[in-house]
């Protein structure tokens, strides 16, 4: 019995024991590290697919919010009936009803409209071939602000499928123009602007949708 006790206390079966203790507690480490990195890779998905949803939900309200913008009339448009505004392409001058041309017949070459600010005025006739491809037209007179017309620079210059120029004669200070529609405002800042805008540019009211609004008339 001495001797089994004298055995369990030789430095060799101590150093046995540490060796078994060291052991067993690098096994307990080794599960807990495997169920909390677990734990972190279950949260991390469950947070990513929450992430995505949100963002899925947030994409889809967006789209729903461009949609019925789109339908939305905008307060204080004129229209003038489509089908009754020509179509033809001629090369001779043309007279139109209201300044600028909201459409009718027009030049076979188009003035650029991607994004294309002018400081001088454009033939009538290059621009309503702009209208016909989906372009919103943003003209000014004299009454405009400067602030307001650098901001309404800015604007269109971020904005595919616009243009921009004087127009001295119009009545407004500043007016919008697409193919059949037109709105006055008297300040770049009147959230109609950015409505007129999301509705018109490439709008409904496009006769010739995805048509170019580069390699045309381009002088500015």
């Amino acid at each position: 019995m001495a001797s089994r006790t004298s055995d369990q206390n030789s430095p060799q079966a101590r150093i046995a024991e540490m060796r078994r203790a060291e052991k067993a507690r690098e096994r307990r480490n080794k599960v807990l590290a495997i169920g909390i990195s677990t734990a972190i890779v279950v949260g991390l998905v469950g947070f990513g697919t929450w992430v995505l949803i949100d963002q899925k939900q947030e994409e889809k309200q967006q789209a729903k919010d461009a949609a019925a913008a789109r339908k939305a009339p905008v307060n204080g448009e004129q229209t003038w009936d489509p089908t009754k505004l020509g179509r033809n392409h001629v090369q001779t001058p043309v007279k139109y009803e209201m300044n600028p041309p909201v459409g009718g017949d027009h030049h076979p070459r188009w003035t650029n409209c991607d994004g294309d600010v002018y400081q001088n005025p454009l033939p009538e006739v290059n621009a309503v071939h702009s209208l016909e491809h989906g372009a919103v037209w943003v003209t000014y007179n004299e009454k405009a602000a400067k602030a307001d017309v650098d901001k309404l620079a800015e604007k269109v210059g971020k904005t595919p499928y616009t243009l921009m120029s004087p127009v001295k004669e119009q009545a407004g200070a500043i007016m919008l123009s697409a193919w059949g529609k037109q709105l006055t405002v008297d300040s770049a800042s009147d959230p109609r602007v950015a409505q007129f805008f999301t509705k018109y540019v490439q709008g409904p009211q496009t006769p010739e949708p995805g048509a170019a609004c580069t390699n045309g008339l381009g002088d500015k």
